[in-house]
């Protein structure tokens, strides 16, 4: 008995120290954390440097030489390559046709001429012979000057005919317009051409070699830093090793809708034949930055598909604003927006600062 006594009150010693072992201290709960980022404040600054933009090299003067009438081609003088004066005759063409359409013409203005001077000679014999009174009614005066002016004007109309009739046989002969190189050929001796044909090649290809234009698209944001006369370096793939100075010519002074690009030409002398057209060249011009730009780091911008912004700090708040790009130096860039000097902007920015969010 005294035996049982002893091991209930070990059993019951035993559950009170199990329950008190068992029973959990509650502990503090954690307070929420503002996250630190770096900031740095905007100061309107601007990146000048040299942007390197892609150019083609085209021919100064283009010309396709179609025919202005058809007709058998009867002689051609050059061939891909020759180098031509202005006004060589580069081909001709046989149309006969034309030749008697000339011949008819020049005839019926001799016709005309003829009877115009017949005209002329009896109204000035009337006139003169209308002096003596009587002799001459005033209506057959006045009759034989009409016909006389009449007569007049045929013979000026024939002559207009005759000449535009020279003029048509004139473009049997296909000169040349301006000194070159013929760089295409499409057509042989006895070959049909004319102008009616549809898809038709030109006939020849002109092309002014000794000098070039070097064209080349500069984006939008580029645009209002160049103007005509600002110096530029090139270098052309196809002669490795060497640069090339050149001034910018002209400029469209207009923006391509398509690819928001201006268009700019530089000349090119090429007295020595170096360079062809078609030739790729990397053109580098320099720009001087916008007033109006505020510069940060390139990690302080982020980009997504939809747009590009930076993260603004305003009272403690992340604010997104949206901003677009300028120029660009080493780990710096220009941006554009609703920005104003001494805002606070988020050095390394990123997309998992959310609009809003609680930062210092």
């Amino acid at each position: 008995m005294k035996y049982k006594m002893q091991l209930a009150a070990i059993l019951a010693t035993t559950v009170i120290t199990a329950s008190c072992g068992t029973k959990e201290e509650k502990k503090p709960e954690a307070k929420a954390t503002t996250p630190t980022y770096a900031t740095m404040q905007l100061q309107p600054r601007r990146i000048s440097g040299d942007v390197q933009l892609p150019g083609v090299m085209q021919p100064f003067q283009l010309v396709q030489i179609y025919p202005r009438i058809s007709g058998f081609v009867k002689t051609v003088n050059v061939d891909r390559g020759s180098v031509v004066k202005q006004g060589q005759v580069l081909m001709t063409l046989d149309a006969p046709e034309i030749i008697q359409q000339v011949a008819a013409a020049r005839l019926k203005y001799t016709e005309a001429e003829a009877a115009y001077i017949t005209s002329k000679d009896r109204y000035h014999r009337l006139l003169e012979t209308s002096h003596t009174p009587g002799t001459v009614s005033p209506y057959d005066l006045e009759a034989a000057a009409s016909k006389m002016q009449g007569d007049s004007a045929t013979t000026q109309g024939e002559y207009a005919n005759y000449k535009a009739q020279q003029a048509m046989g004139a473009y049997l002969t296909i000169t040349a317009p301006f000194d070159g190189v013929i760089t295409e050929r499409n057509v042989h001796p006895g070959a049909l051409a004319g102008p009616g044909t549809q898809n038709a090649k030109p006939m020849l290809v002109l092309q002014q070699l000794s000098k070039l234009r070097l064209v080349l698209d500069i984006p939008e944001q580029y645009a209002a830093q160049v103007k005509d006369g600002d110096k530029v370096q090139y270098r052309v793939n196809a002669i490795p090793g060497q640069h090339f100075d050149g001034v910018i010519s002209r400029s469209s002074n207009s923006l391509n809708n398509s690819f928001r690009s201006e268009t700019l030409e530089i000349d090119v002398q090429n007295t020595g034949g170096n360079f062809k057209p078609g030739m790729y060249a990397e053109v580098t011009l320099p720009t001087s930055g916008s007033a109006n730009a505020y510069v940060v780091p390139k990690s302080a911008v982020v980009s997504t598909t939809e747009h590009k912004y930076i993260i603004a700090v305003v009272n403690n708040t992340a604010k997104w604003i949206d901003i677009s790009e300028g120029n660009q130096s080493n780990d710096s860039t220009e941006i554009f927006g609703n920005l104003h000097t001494g805002d606070e902007v988020i050095v390394n920015g990123s997309y998992q600062v959310k609009e809003g969010e609680s930062v210092r």
